[in-house]
């Protein structure tokens, strides 16, 4: 298990960790409420479009950054609006079909501007997996003395 999740990116591992601890201490507030059923799945469906989101943006920005400057502004802003599409569709759907509580669902989604405020707690958490914070072996571009680009 510890080998599957060593290979997904870092930073996505912290966020969504952070959407699910977020929804797990969303989901204690149920034992206060009449429609318990409503709100979990709700709660639910906007915890798994807000870790969907999550993906989405981690895919878009790692594709987009080997794009041109001009291809990556105009490919991110596409892949930005279809993602916030998305989950106002699924808001809606969950609005209209009344299979949750919509707002449960919006409190869901919201885990995904929750779990970026909840990065260092959550980064304590990567670390026991990761091991310590080390920069990864990526080739580095510097400029030399002479001007000239120099990979290390």
């Amino acid at each position: 298990m510890k080998a599957v999740i060593t290979r997904i990116n870092r930073t996505l591992f912290e966020l969504e960790t952070g959407i699910l601890l977020f929804g797990a201490v969303c989901q204690v507030f149920a034992v206060f409420l009449e429609d318990r059923r409503g709100y979990s799945l709700g709660l639910w469906l906007g915890v798994l479009t807000a870790g969907a989101a999550a993906f989405h943006m981690w895919y878009t920005l790692d594709k987009g950054l080997d794009l041109g400057e001009k291809g990556a502004v105009s490919y991110l802003g596409r892949q930005n609006t279809l993602r916030y599409a998305l989950i106002v569709l699924v808001l809606m759907a969950v609005a209209v079909t009344g299979a949750g509580n919509p707002l449960a669902a919006f409190l869901g989604v919201m885990g995904l501007k929750a779990a970026a405020y909840m990065q260092p707690f959550t980064k304590k958490i990567s670390r026991l997996l990761y091991g310590e914070e080390t920069l990864p072996d990526y080739p580095v571009e510097e400029e030399s003395a002479h001007g000239q680009e120099v990979r290390r």
